[in-house]
């Protein structure tokens, strides 16, 4: 049986596009990555954002 699937977590953002967003740098998603304050996945050597995760952030 299948599970639905929120659209929010389907949508992905790069670093750089989430800093687009916020208005500032990429090093500085790097930096909230790591501190435990934005929720992200890595993939290979990167970092993917869901589009839920930057709504929670947000949200804080």
């Amino acid at each position: 049986m299948a599970m639905p699937v929120d659209d929010d977590e389907l949508t992905f953002y790069t670093t750089e596009e989430v800093a687009e967003i916020l208005r500032t740098t990429p090093r500085n998603i790097t930096a909230w990555i790591r501190e435990g304050k934005l929720h992200a996945v890595k993939v290979g050597k990167f970092y993917r954002i869901s589009e839920k995760d930057l709504k929670e952030f947000l949200r804080k």
